[in-house]
């Protein structure tokens, strides 16, 4: 396992570093342990797990309850459920706490590998430091898109307790900057080393293949090169954008992680510890949003995201007391109309008491409407709608398997290409590096060839040719779309775009949708610092409140639409 060797590498650096006086005597010993049996290398994998994969605590708090639903990707909400959709959207200091703490809490664990690989660290290795920039570009832009400001020039300073939080735009030109140094010590190096020092299975993303490192460094360059253009004083992005297309942005192995299938959820999460541990909390639906637009388009990875709609029977009870007594013909309209408005094959009944709902079984795609309160709550019978395919919510230790974690992809970066085209900020063939990621996306999810082939051949999604902003919309939905199960950068892609429009315009009728504390059906943008922040470093809060805005989920990020 590789854990195992990131716990024996953890061992091996402490004994090291506790016996340095004695290191002659220990290394005369013909058992004892060498220099020369220690590597960086047994400290990526936690490094990746820890950013992309972590415990089920945060997990659960921050995709499920946050991103994901805020992307348009999974919806709760159904009758049974513990909570509706609005959770996420109505503020807890518990769970936005929950994400806050392992955000900021990465950061130690990304010095601490720093240090040891660095010019003059215990394990210097400029091949793993260059990891380590990729790695903290990676991290603080998720870090950053979540919450905004947040602790950067100061937070690696063991001597600053209380680090200042910076504004998003130095944090933006501070990792292109790591970025650009990282490409340049990768320069032409395949690996890490030889021996020891060779990095393989320990890297969950490129098995050590240091020149694909050097195309996610430029991807993920472009990608922060797109989302500043245009943001207010931004002065980098048009030469970011240009000098990553130009070096090579990744173009053959895609940045994953492959779920391990055994290891303890409270080390590494996946989907399944909620949806099968869970009851009453886990099996969510897949989202209206992300649903409509697979279907409307005819696109073939409709029916590798989703289950169709379990259908059959289903009965409503009309409630008997309180508000939503007055409320029952509006909410019996709107379920008529969603199911209208999602092409669905259905009948539908009522008496005094009940609502009667038949569905063929396993026949429809209905989406959950994203947002809904637990007003209409008791209407959303989950036989209604679509769920996640197996892939995404397969129960560990089944031998089935578990979709892995998109950290990026080749389709990813032929659809920024292509916006970077499109937007003036590089050169060539924006349609083909489009029909590209189309292709790349939908391989992803095992779509036949043939099928591929035929949505780009039969249909307008897959071209582009329209104006500009109508070409700009297509990339935007199909990046956000090729980001399913990573709710992080869909949501980030939503609220730098616009679209899916009718999920960023928000909501309005309080009887049926959750408006938010203080967002008052509004997108949310952002979110909430958690407690652990104010109160130890409330001072520098108080300052990144008073530059970007007030703490609240509302609030525009600098790069936001």
């Amino acid at each position: 396992m590789k854990n195992i060797k990131y716990i024996l590498g953890f061992i091996l650096i402490t004994i090291i570093n506790a016996c340095t006086a004695d290191f002659n005597e220990i290394n005369e010993k013909p058992d004892a342990l060498s220099a020369s049996d220690v590597s960086a290398k047994f400290f990526v994998t936690n490094t990746q797990t820890g950013l992309f994969a972590p415990n089920r605590y945060p997990y659960w708090r921050g995709p499920l309850i946050h991103a994901d639903r805020f992307a348009g990707q999974h919806a709760f909400g159904y009758s049974n459920n513990w909570w509706s959709d609005g959770l996420g959207y109505v503020y807890s200091a518990g769970y936005t706490g929950a994400v806050y703490d392992w955000m900021s809490g990465y950061n130690s664990n990304l010095t601490a590998y720093t240090n040891f690989v660095k010019e003059g660290g215990t394990l210097e290795n400029e091949q793993y430091y260059a990891i380590s920039l990729i790695m903290k570009g990676l991290y603080y832009q998720l870090y950053t898109d979540t919450f905004g400001m947040v602790p950067f020039s100061e937070a690696s300073n063991p001597d600053i307790v209380t680090p200042v939080f910076d504004t998003q735009k130095d944090i933006y030109k501070g990792i292109i900057a790591n970025l650009n140094t990282a490409i340049g010590l990768i320069g032409s190096s395949d690996s890490t080393g030889s021996g020891i020092d060779k990095l393989g299975e320990n890297d969950l993303f490129f098995n050590g293949d240091m020149q694909a490192w050097k195309k996610l460094a430029n991807s993920l360059k472009l990608r922060l090169a797109l989302r500043a253009h245009g943001a207010e004083g931004e002065d980098f992005s048009a030469a970011a954008a240009s000098e990553a297309v130009s070096s090579g942005v990744l173009d053959e192995k895609d940045a994953l992680i492959n779920r391990d299938i055994e290891i303890n959820q409270w080390t590494s999460a996946v989907y399944g510890d909620i949806w099968h541990n869970f009851y009453g909390g886990g099996h969510w639906n897949l989202a209206a949003a992300m649903v409509d637009l697979l279907k409307d388009n005819s696109d073939p990875r409709l029916t590798k995201y989703a289950k169709p709609s379990a259908g059959g029977t289903i009965t409503l009870k009309k409630p008997v007391e309180g508000e939503n007594v007055s409320l029952i013909d509006k909410h019996i309209d709107f379920i008529k109309n969603h199911l209208d408005d999602s092409d669905a094959e259905y009948t539908i009944s009522e008496t005094d008491e009940n609502v009667t709902i038949i569905m063929p079984e396993n026949t429809n795609y209905v989406g959950f409407p994203t947002r809904a309160n637990s007003n209409i709550k008791p209407y959303m019978d989950t036989n209604i709608f679509a769920k996640p395919a197996d892939i995404v919510v397969n129960k560990k230790n089944t031998g089935k398997p578990i979709f892995p974690y998109l950290v990026m992809t080749v389709a990813e970066s032929h659809f920024m290409t292509a916006e970077a085209i499109e937007k003036g900020l590089a050169t060539g063939n924006a349609e083909m590096h489009y029909q590209e990621g189309l292709r790349e996306a939908m391989k992803l999810w095992d779509v036949p060839e043939a099928d591929i082939e035929m949505f780009i051949t039969d249909q307008n999604m897959a071209k582009l040719n329209g104006t500009n902003d109508e070409n700009l919309e297509k990339i935007a939905l199909q990046r956000w779309l090729a980001n399913y199960t990573n709710g992080f950068e869909a949501w980030a892609i939503v609220r730098d775009s616009g679209y899916p429009s009718a999920l960023y315009e928000g909501v309005s009728d309080p009887d049926i949708f959750e408006l938010g504390t203080t967002l008052n059906g509004n997108y949310p943008q952002r979110m909430r610092y958690g407690s652990g922040a104010y109160n130890t470093n409330g001072t520098n809060v108080e300052g990144a409140n008073s530059i970007q805005g007030s703490d609240e989920q509302g609030t525009k990020l600098w790069w936001a639409k």
